[in-house]
């Protein structure tokens, strides 16, 4: 990473990556940098993948889909997303979710305003090589409480798989 007065530059080989909930996510520019103002997160999500319902009141997040296809669920319903869509989620813990539906890895950037989600990735995740997909880690209940308290501390809630209808 190259930083200068005004200017970041991030080569293709940069960022943190991790694997999360089965997803392969790169941090591009996190909380550290930015001294917590936002965090970008390069996601990869295979076929089957995306975490499951959740809110986070005290922060805003907003997808652009670089490739692919997402099935988000929201209180206020479904969406489909597809290469070039935007998606906002405002302040105000709105739970939603996202899923690939479909046959092929769908590719996601991420940014959240402030940072935060970028600490939660690297306190959850398991760092990984460039194109490898961990299965999702199979969660006792000792694991879900303590993954619920890790996402609390990072001002997330965590919902019941079958929250938003499934």
């Amino acid at each position: 990473m190259a930083t200068g007065k005004h200017i970041t530059t991030i080569d293709n080989e940069e960022g943190q990556r991790l694997s999360v909930v089965g997803d392969t996510y790169r941090i591009l520019i996190s909380g550290k940098e930015t001294e917590g103002k936002y965090a970008v997160i390069d996601m990869l999500v295979p076929p089957g993948g995306g975490p499951g319902p959740h809110a986070h009141k005290d922060m805003q997040e907003m997808f652009y889909v670089v490739d692919g296809e997402i099935e988000f669920k929201m209180e206020s319903g479904p969406y489909t997303a597809t290469k070039g869509s935007f998606i906002t989620i405002p302040v105000g813990g709105e739970v939603h979710s996202f899923k690939n539906k479909s046959d092929t890895v769908a590719h996601l950037l991420c940014t959240v305003i402030p940072a935060g989600l970028d600490a939660f990735f690297q306190e959850i995740g398991k760092p990984v090589a460039a194109g490898t997909f961990l299965p999702p880690p199979e969660l006792g209940p000792e694991e879900l409480e303590q993954l619920k308290a890790t996402a609390e501390k990072y001002g997330q809630k965590l919902y019941p798989p079958d929250f938003l209808g499934e």
